[in-house]
């Protein structure tokens, strides 16, 4: 039975460091890149939005006079943690947190431009935004020198190239949170889902579909390696063979994959690789066997590329598990569309996620919009299929831990319907 073939295009080159150079730079770069560039987006919204009111700076507003400021919001947080924290006296006055929120009732928001900084009120529920999140306001200045914010404009979801129309079904397997080496691996589990992918498992039907599978996406944490080998003491000879045995495992298992199909490793936050945003794609002297073969492929994170002219975007996980720490929604699915509506993959980089500090440049920014959105190492699966005010489709996927799980998901490159593959080797499920 002859697989599918899809072509394939990487449009990584942006989230790629060898280039920069590192000369003790802050991050108030990043910051004047991301205002510029999404001042030039929101202007002509705003002629469109309100176009009776003028835009001004947060240095020129006057008191009772209605108009319109564009600039970047700060989210002040009473919980949010600092370094300082640990060496404070006080420690103990400091009220105690939900590890997973760091939310409070008196948190507000302020807005920031080049001009200066002014404390918002009124119709913005802080709950919602987060800090590097760029807006257009409409409203007035207060006698108490607040902005009593009356409406807010988003950039809204970026121009979307046209779907392409593929008239056969071809599939694209994801899967995260493989923590191969950690006590929740299962070894049976994984190697089933890659029988079912390469064609070993199940009746003439089951194979058919799997010949439909034109690539994998492993988007994060494949590999566990115990904390204490990162304690800053040196690690004893016996135990550096432990650190690789998991890598090791993990190679054994991705090259009877990319021996069938072409396959991406994205990194993640528990992952062999830098720990800051854009994290660069995984060494492929770790994978000695997969990586001879030229369907292996190792990428950033986040991962963008195309397969027959459907654009994919996606990240490990943890842009929207940053969001989920300092802000409020309904489910994953609801951050994963403020990030497209604000059109920026990570604001809440450099504040509380780490990144690069670019000088030029902040490639989080999203300029085009996908058809595909991906997370990977979430609690459980979710999709939806999101739709924008210009026609618009994105396909939104949360990927579940597969370790956890046992679910991969499945998605159809000719009508973007998703599917989970879902494996258990306990007898009572």
């Amino acid at each position: 039975m002859e697989r599918k073939q899809a072509e394939y295009s990487s449009l990584d080159e942006r989230y790629a460091i060898q280039g920069e150079k590192y000369q003790g730079q802050q991050y108030s770069h990043i910051y004047y890149t991301r205002l510029h560039h999404m001042r030039n987006l929101l202007h002509p919204l705003v002629t469109a939005w309100k176009p009776h009111l003028p835009v001004t700076t947060v240095l020129g507003l006057e008191e009772g006079k209605d108009c319109i400021i564009v600039g970047t919001l700060y989210k002040h947080m009473k919980l949010k943690p600092s370094i300082l924290d640990e060496y404070s006296k006080e420690r103990s006055a400091i009220p105690l947190v939900k590890p997973h929120n760091f939310m409070h009732p008196d948190d507000h928001l302020i807005l920031e431009d080049e001009s200066g900084r002014v404390t918002l009120a009124g119709a913005i529920p802080p709950a919602a935004y987060v800090t590097g999140t760029v807006v257009a306001l409409h409203g007035k200045e207060t006698s108490a020198g607040n902005f009593l914010v009356e409406d807010v404009l988003e950039a809204g979801l970026p121009p979307q190239h046209t779907l392409p129309s593929i008239n056969e079904d071809k599939y694209v397997v994801f899967l995260s949170g493989l923590s191969v080496g950690s006590d929740t691996f299962n070894p049976l589990q994984f190697q089933l889902l890659i029988d079912h992918i390469t064609g070993h498992l199940g009746d003439e039907n089951d194979q058919t579909i799997a010949s439909n599978i034109v690539r994998v996406v492993v988007a994060g944490n494949s590999v566990h390696i115990s904390p204490r080998f990162f304690n800053g003491q040196t690690v004893a000879s016996k135990d550096q063979s432990r650190i690789a045995e998991p890598i090791k495992e993990l190679d054994i298992m991705l090259t009877q994959l990319v021996a069938s199909l072409p396959m991406d490793i994205m990194p993640g936050s528990n992952d062999p690789a830098n720990f800051s945003l854009p994290q660069q794609p995984l060494h492929r002297c770790l994978f000695s066997g997969a990586s001879t073969y030229n369907t292996f492929s190792s990428c950033s994170n986040p991962h963008q590329f195309e397969l027959d002219g459907v654009r994919f975007i996606g990240t490990s996980g943890q842009n929207i598990d940053d969001l989920y720490k300092y802000s409020d929604a309904k489910d994953k699915l609801e951050f994963m569309e403020r990030t497209l509506r604000w059109r920026h993959l990570a604001p809440t980089a450099p504040n509380s996620l780490g990144c690069y500090p670019y000088t030029d440049k902040d490639p989080f920014l999203v300029e085009s919009c996908p058809h595909v959105y991906f997370i990977g190492n979430q609690d459980k699966y979710e999709t939806r299929l999101l739709e924008g005010m210009e026609k618009q489709r994105v396909r939104l996927i949360c990927i579940p831990r597969f370790s956890d799980s046992g679910v991969a998901v499945m998605l159809n490159l000719r009508n973007l319907e998703c599917s989970t593959l879902s494996f258990s080797t306990s007898l009572d499920a």
